[in-house]
Parts: structure tokens; sequence; C-alpha cells
């Protein structure tokens, strides 16, 4: 535990079992300093799961582009989660440099539309840029195993000296390098080297929720037909000829249905 006279080990009070209370990385506390517990856990304004991380002011999502290659289907369900949860999201891709010419043409072509409606994008390359964002804030740091969480932080400060590890070729994606949650002090923040994800749900999320935190949807979403439309089986519906004249990426439109497909229909 943190606090501005240093920081302290400390257990937890059994009473939390009863209250079913976990305290979670990120936490706000009260402590016992003698005798080194805590003693109450203040309500959180968000949380994740996995990680379990909570009072989160933003997620920078590390994206490779190769090796392991990108992911549209990964990076849109860890936006859409994101969102759901009351978290800024920002996307950060790493790896350009091991892309030839057309590869690197077809990946701007994701960068600029990721940027073009609304979301904070950057290169692992902009350095600069990515300290400021750390400023007063508790970031997490997340993504695809393998994609250079740890590489970046190191390169961010080098006195984190974060172990980092090899691409596993055989299994196509990254070794776990990152076996625990702590936030370390950076730039006037607090941030957050977790695992990587080997699996991502949408818990307690419903269709509706899918739908309303895709972002470009809901810049045309007032044009359908139908006020409750889902964007999927529905006549006249305007996101699916967005997505036909190209206004919308047709990537995110496929993630999306495969998405919500995802989801049991309630049962009334």
């Amino acid at each position: 535990v943190a606090t501005k006279n240093g920081n302290y080990v400390c257990k937890s009070r059994g009473k939390f079992r009863h209250s079913k209370i976990t305290p979670k990385v990120g936490d706000l506390v009260d402590i016992d300093v003698e005798n080194r517990y805590i003693t109450s856990v203040f309500p959180r304004h968000n949380e994740l799961y996995r990680p379990p991380v909570s009072n989160i002011d933003q997620v920078i999502i590390i994206t490779s582009v190769k090796h392991p290659n990108f992911s549209t289907n990964l990076l849109d369900k860890l936006l859409t989660i994101i969102e759901y949860n009351s978290i800024e999201p920002i996307i950060c891709f790493t790896k350009l440099d091991l892309l030839d010419v057309e590869e690197t043409k077809e990946i701007d072509k994701y960068i600029n539309y990721y940027h073009k409606i609304g979301f904070q994008t950057y290169l692992n390359t902009d350095l600069d840029s990515i300290k400021k964002l750390f400023n007063g804030k508790i970031t997490v740091f997340t993504g695809q195993s393998g994609a250079g969480k740890s590489t970046l932080l190191n390169h961010l400060d080098k006195n984190l000296n974060i172990k980092t590890d090899d691409i596993s070729y055989a299994l196509g994606r990254g070794k776990h390098t990152t076996r625990h949650v702590e936030l370390l002090s950076l730039y006037n923040g607090y941030v957050a080297d977790t695992p990587g994800f080997s699996d991502i749900s949408f818990t307690d999320m419903e269709k509706v929720d899918i739908r309303d935190n895709f972002r470009d949807f809901n810049i045309y979403r007032d044009m359908c037909k139908y006020k409750d439309c889902l964007h999927h089986k529905e006549d006249n519906c305007y996101i699916k000829e967005m997505v036909d004249k190209g206004k919308i990426l047709k990537s995110r439109y496929e993630n999306y249905i495969k998405f919500i497909e995802s989801i049991p229909d309630k049962k009334y």
C-alpha cells in the first residue's frame, strides 16, 4: 500500500471474506499502520476482472502488427469492453518496423480509421507523447501476449527493468513474461503492467451493451429505421449501408456481428 509516508506490506482483515470483498490493485484503502492491516476498501468507480485492477483512468492497448499478427477482433473486443467499463481506451501500435511497404500501407488504413472515429492512437516510437499520458492517472497496459508491453515500459523508463521474453513462433504468440499485476510509479502517475490476455469475455454484457460501445456506429444510429436496431438482421439499417459504402470499416462490422452472436438472447 503506497502512502505519503511510505509503502507498507499489509494483510486484509478477515471481515472482508464475509463481505465478499477482495482488495485489488488500484483500490483506495484505509490501513492500520501499526498492525499492517487493510481496514477498509473504498467504493470503486470501475474495475476490470482480467487483469484484476480497479479505479483505472485509461487503458493503453498494445497492438502488435506482426509477430504476433494484427488482430482486429482482439482490438475491437478490448475497445468494447474497456468503454463499457467507463475507461478511456488508447491504442498503441507496435512492431511496424517488421512490415514491408504494402503491409505498412494496409496497417496505416486501420490506424487512420481508428484515429478518425475518436480513439487516441500512437506508435511505440512516439515515446515523448506517450510519457505525457501518465500524469495524474492510473493507466493499464494490456493487449496480446508478446505485443511488446514490457518492452515499451522499459523504453519509457529504463529503471523499470521489466523482464521480457521471446516470441513463441510455434504458438504464433508471445510467451507470458508478466506474472502478476503491480502499479508502478511513472511520470507523476501509476501504470500497471499486466499479463497478456489468453481469454477475454463480455462479462455481464448484453447485445445492446456491445452495440452502444461501438463509437463509429453511434455516429449514424439515429438514421436507422428502428430506434432499437441491432444492425444485424433488420431491414433499412443505415449502419449496414455505411459499411457497404466504406464509411464504416468492414472488419469492425464483421467483428461486431461475431460479438453479438456470442451473447445468448435474453429470455423473458
